[in-house]
This record gives structure tokens, C-alpha cells and sequence, in this order.
């Protein structure tokens, strides 16, 4: 049976929670949407059983919104990375990407940014248009700048960009950290990554770092150990922006393009895992992240929802060399979703004038 058109307001207080999780504003007017009947129930999903605290109340309904994105027609997606577009010439089309989108299909996702690239292109282009291709990725809770090309040949000049290390890319990530800051509060980290079974009661694979060295219990010297053949060479950049008691503003600038790698080398490497990264707070097992008291109380949370809480991970900017001769550079800066600036204000971590220098 075909789906039926419904004409939609959508609440206002539904369309500052979209733009909090970083999906561009939907219009105040009445939209023509081809969705699913259950899609219609927002209200009744968000208004059930509602917790009285804002802030947890908030939490929920980040948590729901970004469920939604799953129910949304394509058609009504597409406009919506239609709105969050940064950047547009005639080789390139640059997105800001919401969170809890997905990149990529695989089992349980409806929806995702590949799928609904043909549309995008005729929203853009005229119903003729050949469909956008993805020029690198993001994980489905990151935000910010992501690039797509008109055509493969740019696709793939682009990816060989990213591959050869010539893009420039920085992200702003929030984390908590038990006991201070990473020493030291500017560095490298320069250790391999490989996948890894995680043995448990509820077996599943992770990232985890393969250094090649270790501490010698005899000496206490490091010493070298031979390379974990199906790990990967991974290199981070970071520098502290700004910081408080039990948490701090990181610049973090990937050197290589390893699945994970930025979370990894802060959970792992630092021990500064990012704020609302669950899948990395404990190795052998899935549970959501330890916060501090004083974090919790900031927040205006209790441990019991962490589990609601967002990643804090945040694209916020990137440099394309562009020209024949690469001479000249296209850059690209995308501002944090509110929930990540709303997070920096509870925590009283102030973002720099000029971060990107």
C-alpha cells in the first residue's frame, strides 16, 4: 500500500533539539513529508514518562531524536543535509553532518548518507543528476565537516588526499578524566591500532592500541617487541584548549585514518576517554561510561543515564589543497552542535577566539 502524504508542523521544542544534535533547521512552515505513520508520533514518543529534571529530560530526547533519523523518509533526510550544507562548487559539496547518522548501511539501518546521496544530487542538480559520492567518512555519532564529490575522479582525488596525509583535519572533543589532564597538555601519539576479540560474557570486537614497545620487568627499560602483523600505523596530534577540575577542551588533529583511532588513543593512549564514548570506557565489557561526581553533578546527570549521553566528537575543521598545482587551499570550519557548546558551558570550559591557529 502506498504511504500516505501528511501535512506536518513540526514543534518548535522538537526543531531545537534537532539543531542540538546537529541537523540543519527544519522550516517553521508546514512540510509535505512522505513518512511513516509512526514518525507522526513524535509527541506521544517524547512526552511519555517524561523525567521532570531538564536536563535528563533533555538527554531523553536527544536519544530519541536521534533514533527518529531513522524513520525519516529519504526524501525528507535529503532536504535536511540539503540545509546543512557548508560549502558547494562545481567539483565538491560540503556537509555539515548531524549526529547519529550513519555513513554507511549494515544490519538494523534504514537510513544512512550513502542512500539518500542520489536524491541530495537532484535536489541540487536537476532530476539528471548522477549521484554524489563520499570522499571519506565519520562515525555515526561524529559531527561537522564532511566532503562529497560530483564525480568519482574528484571523489577519488580527494580520497588519495586523505590517504597521502595533504588534508588538514581537526577535531574539538570534550572528555572526562579522573585524574587531571593529559601530561603532557600538548603531544604525539604515535602507537599502532588493531581489532581485537573482547572475551566476556558478551563477546564482540573493539579497537585496541599494539605498541611496539613495553616496560621490562627486569630492567624497568623499554624495550622493543615484535610488530602485531594486522595492526595498523597510527599517529594523533592533540593540544589542550581550555580545561577544568575533571575535564577539558582537546584539539585533535588525526595524522592517519585509523577506524576509531581517536578514541582509542584517548581512552587507551591517554587515559582521557571522550565524553559519551560508552563503547570505549571499559575494554572487557560493554557498559555505559564512568563519570566523576563532580562531572555528574555539572551536568546535572546521575550515572544512571550516562547512557544517554552523546559523543562529544566534533569535526570542526578541514583543509583541502586545491589547483592543479595544489597551491592553494579550500578552508573549511564547522561550528559544534548546541548540545556540545550547552556541555561546554555546564562544565565551564570556554572555547578559544581562535582554536584553528
Amino acid at each position: 500500500m502506498p504511504r500516505q502524504r501528511h501535512y506536518v508542523n513540526f514543534p518548535v521544542s522538537h526543531r531545537k533539539f534537532a539543531a542540538e544534535l546537529g541537523i540543519a533547521c527544519w522550516s517553521p512552515k508546514s512540510l509535505l513529508l512522505n513518512v511513516r505513520p509512526s514518525f507522526l508520533h513524535l509527541e506521544h514518543f517524547l512526552s511519555s514518562q517524561e523525567p521532570k529534571n531538564p536536563v535528563l529530560r533533555r538527554v531523553r530526547e536527544l536519544a530519541q531524536l536521534s533514533k527518529q533519523l531513522q524513520r525519516v523518509h529519504p526524501n525528507v533526510l535529503a532536504k535536511a543535509l540539503k540545509h546543512s550544507i557548508l560549502y558547494q562548487n562545481q567539483e565538491l559539496v560540503v556537509i555539515d553532518k548531524p549526529y547519529g547518522l550513519p555513513v554507511h548501511g549494515g544490519p538494523g539501518i534504514q537510513n544512512c548518507i550513502t542512500d539518500v546521496l542520489p536524491i541530495l544530487a537532484k535536489m541540487l542538480d536537476g532530476m539528471k543528476a548522477e549521484p554524489l559520492h563520499l570522499c571519506h567518512r565519520l562515525d555515526k555519532e561524529t559531527t561537522g565537516v564532511m566532503v562529497l564529490a560530483w564525480d568519482k575522479d574528484t571523489a577519488h582525488r580527494i580520497q588519495c588526499l586523505f590517504k597521502t596525509r595533504q588534508v588538514e583535519k581537526k577535531y574539538w572533543y570534550e572528555r572526562t578524566i579522573s585524574v587531571g589532564l593529559p601530561v603532557p597538555s600538548e603531544g604525539l601519539v604515535d602507537i599502532p591500532i588493531v581489532e581485537k576479540e573482547v572475551q566476556s560474557h558478551q563477546s564482540h570486537y573493539k579497537m585496541t592500541l599494539a605498541p611496539n614497545y613495553r616496560m621490562s620487568p627486569e630492567s624497568g627499560k623499554m624495550v622493543k617487541v615484535r610488530p602485531n602483523r594486522d595492526a595498523q600505523s597510527a599517529v594523533t596530534r592533540y593540544r589542550v584548549l581550555a580545561s577544568s577540575p575533571s575535564c577539558s577542551l582537546l584539539e585533535l588533529q588525526p595524522i592517519t585514518g585509523v577506524k576509531h583511532q581517536l578514541r582509542v588513543h584517548l581512552a587507551y593512549g591517554l587515559g582521557c576517554p571522550i565524553l559519551g564514548d560508552h563503547k570505549y570506557a571499559h575494554w572487557n565489557k560493554l557498559a555505559p561510561q564512568k563519570l566523576p561526581e563532580n562531572t555528574l553533578k555539572r551536568l546535572g546527570l546521575e550515572q544512571a543515564k550516562v547512557r544517554h549521553l552523546p559523543l562529544h566528537l566534533h569535526a570542526h575543521q578541514l583543509t583541502l589543497p586545491m589547483g592543479t598545482s595544489g597551491d592553494k587551499q579550500l578552508h573549511l570550519v564547522c561550528r559544534p552542535p548546541r548540545f556540545f557548546t550547552n556541555t561546554l558551558k555546564r562544565l565551564k570550559l570556554e572555547i578559544p577566539e581562535s582554536p584553528e591557529k
